[in-house]
């Protein structure tokens, strides 16, 4: 995957993304020419491949793997009209380019002949060994006339629970997902569709999670051009433009990048610095994703600059030139070789403007960190080897409980509430919720454990992380040693205690649900509440997530049968709203404080109260795929209201007292704040206001940011902290 480092000096080359591409082969490339006499060494291909990453490896069992699964699916033909064989040697050869070690290659020749052939588990087993048995069980699909429409969802969770004990069962199902992807055009449009929208929403985000960008990218690159036609041409397009690129006289200018790595590289040659200079073109979805966020492609957006090193300390090195010689743009600097993504990545992220005020991003690894950038756990080897795959990968793992060191905490997570939703449907939609959340933050316990959770998870989820079904009488939490409310959404970071109730006959409020983002949470309170429909949640049964000093002082009052038609996030917030439900009890969520004239929805909660939220609030995408039925919700006449605000801004003297001296002069009262230590010169302050009038919202919006050093005013979509 990676290339040796050059010489100081070296000159740029200009090459496509270093991961596999087997489009263009076809079955002759497969399958080695046609002989009359005597079978094709096909499994040729694989071989060599695989000699490149394992020099050592044992070649003999690949051979046998080869021999039963051709003898086994000889006759079977793809719908592509090729024989079955090439789509097992493609998988297979898709891993052995990533770096698979043997075991796995074996389990994907054989990958297929359990379930389309009169092949047995038993032997398999007898003849390649339990581990590879194991692998290929774990891929078999579930029989639908045994399971009906279960049999997907139901196929899913046997291959994640597998996955669990062996993560090389998920790289098998990654690479076979991505064969039959580029083969899709010979189904049914609909049938495309629908296996591109189960490959996007769970697929995908599987191989971004187990760190296997060669599979994610060129995945997420098929699906778009299923899914999306039009803008995947259109992106095309913009693509075949770029690399074109005439000027005003029609002659080909020169990519933009060419210029600035050769800048980089006399740099780094200057310096003395061994390194490699790529141009690495982004691939059709990330084009299309920059598009989206600037409004305009530049001649830079259409590539990165990779530089490659030897040694760890060489990053920090390169880095240190490129800011020192080049103008860096300090906001896209990032470091994850100190703070690892949670998939295993790791590299330096910058980006500086060149001569001509051109900005290109440049990421910075070592040639070992970009092998496993790019193969994720497939570059890890075999983990339950001494050698850890470098060597031949075909010993049984030893008796009792694995150590899987390639098991993260979101795969362990997602195994425990699975246990919890024995309904298809309820997992099939709980774990598309769950791969949906794409960022992970780690928090730390008071005991001196971590706990890792999904970006936007609060209190309530972390109660459930550590304590289980303990966390039903969690009563609050402390924050870096700050008393918390349970709905506050913790940071990358964070110090967390949470306070348990002795009293076991507590339990959690229906009020949790608008707050908790992890699934385990989320199964294990509604749960609880469908056990307990008769118990009347009293405020000293049922303690709300969001609780600040000023309900706390007013005891917590339930608003009675005339609270149908006004409702708010607190006994001073009167917003009208108006439900389809009626004499249905309506409050404000505090996750995104919904003012007129905002488009709203609502959900019933346990008690036959409606909770209103934003139509952009996330927690209304989490009830959606969950399955809870939206209630329509109408403003009625507006008097005051509660909001918060998040204001972004340059840090300075005297900033907080105008911002607060803008707020007073719009008539808004100031109910909780916090202002977040300065990061990069900037600062971020979150206020939630009361407003006399939600007409008046804009108008102290516009005068937030007209306070010197105020970049950006915008609306919250979670409570914040009181100070």
């Amino acid at each position: 995957m990676s290339a040796e480092a050059t010489s100081p000096g070296a000159p740029i080359r200009r090459r496509g993304r270093p991961r596999i591409d087997l489009r263009r082969l076809g079955r002759v490339a497969l399958l080695g020419p046609v002989s009359r006499d005597r079978l094709p060494d096909a499994i040729g291909h694989v071989a060599e491949a695989h000699r490149a990453h394992h020099p050592d490896a044992d070649l003999s069992i690949l051979r046998r793997a080869y021999v039963l699964a051709e003898s086994s699916h000889r006759g079977q033909m793809r719908k592509s009209g090729e024989p079955y064989i090439t789509h097992p040697l493609a998988v297979t050869l898709i891993l052995a380019q990533l770096g698979a070690e043997t075991t796995t290659l074996t389990a994907s020749l054989l990958h297929d002949t359990v379930e389309d052939t009169d092949v047995t588990l038993d032997q398999v087993r007898e003849q390649f060994g339990k581990e590879v048995c194991y692998l290929v069980d774990g891929v078999t699909k579930l029989e639908k006339v045994d399971y009906g429409a279960a049999a997907e969802p139901e196929t899913f969770r046997k291959m994640l629970v597998a996955t669990g004990d062996d993560v090389r069962v998920m790289s098998i199902k990654l690479a076979d997902r991505l064969h039959n992807m580029r083969t899709l055009g010979v189904m049914r449009p609909e049938k495309q569709a629908r296996i591109a929208k189960v490959t996007r929403d769970v697929l995908i985000p599987l191989a971004e999670r187990l760190g296997v960008q060669a599979l994610k990218t060129e995945l997420e690159d098929l699906v778009f051009a299923i899914l999306h036609p039009e803008e995947y041409e259109r992106t095309r397009a913009l693509i075949d433009a770029a690399s074109a690129r005439p000027d005003a006289s029609g002659a080909v200018r020169q990519d933009p990048l060419v210029a600035i790595a050769e800048n980089v590289t006399t740099v780094l040659r200057e310096a003395g610095i061994p390194a490699e200079v790529l141009i690495r073109p982004r691939h059709f979805v990330s084009v299309h994703r920059v598009g989206i966020k600037r409004g305009e492609l530049r001649g830079t957006d259409f590539g990165r600059l990779l530089v490659l090193v030897g040694e760890d300390a060489d990053c920090y090195a390169v880095l240190g030139e490129l800011h020192t010689c080049f103008t860096p743009v300090i906001s896209e600097f990032k470091d994850f070789i100190a703070a690892p993504k949670f998939n295993l990545y790791q590299s330096l992220h910058t980006a500086v403007v060149g001569e001509d005020g051109a900005v290109a991003e440049v990421l910075i690894r070592t040639h070992r960190m970009h092998k496993v950038a790019e193969a994720g756990v497939i570059a890890l080897g075999n983990p339950y080897a001494a050698d850890n795959g470098t060597g031949p990968q075909t010993a049984e793992p030893a008796d009792g409980e694995r150590a899987d060191p390639t098991r993260p905490g979101w795969l362990s997570r997602l195994l425990a509430w699975q246990q919890s939703a024995p309904d298809p449907d309820t997992f099939w939609t709980t774990l598309r919720a769950d791969l949906a959340q794409d960022r992970e933050i780690t928090v730390f316990r008071t005991d001196g454990g971590t706990l890792g959770l999904p970006a936007g998870a609060s209190c309530v989820d972390a109660a459930y992380a550590q304590y289980g079904d303990e966390a039903h009488n969690c009563i609050g939490a402390r924050v870096n040693g700050r008393l918390a409310t349970l709905g506050t959404v913790l940071s990358d970071g964070d110090t967390v205690q949470l306070l348990l109730a002795e009293d076991a006959a507590s339990g959690p409020s229906p009020d949790w649900l608008d707050h908790a983002r992890t699934p385990a949470a989320r199964i294990a309170i509604t749960g609880w509440l469908d056990t307990h429909p008769e118990e009347t949640r009293s405020p000293q049964g049922a303690r709300p997530a969001e609780t600040g000093p000023e309900q706390q002082a007013q005891g917590h009052s339930r608003p009675g049968p005339q609270a149908q038609q006004t409702a708010g996030t607190g006994p001073a917030a009167a917003a009208s709203a108006v439900v389809d439900r009626p004499h249905a009890p309506v409050r404000l969520a505090g996750c995104c404080t919904p003012v007129p004239p905002d488009a709203v929805t609502g959900f019933l909660v346990r008690g036959g109260a409606v909770t209103v939220h934003r139509l952009e609030c996330p927690a209304v995408a989490r009830m959606r795929s969950v399955g809870r039925t939206p209630v329509g919700v109408s403003w009625g006449e507006a008097t005051e209201c509660r909001v918060t605000l998040v204001a972004e801004s340059f840090g300075r003297p005297r900033l907080l007292a105008d911002l607060t001296e803008a707020i007073a002069t719009a008539d808004a009262a100031i109910i909780a704040a916090t202002v977040e230590p300065p990061s990069e010169q900037r600062v971020r302050h979150t206020y939630t206001l009361q407003l006399p009038d939600a007409a008046g919202l804009p108008a102290l919006m516009r005068a937030m940011r007209d306070v010197p050093g105020v970049y950006d005013v915008s609306r919250a979509q979670h409570r914040a902290a009181t100070v």
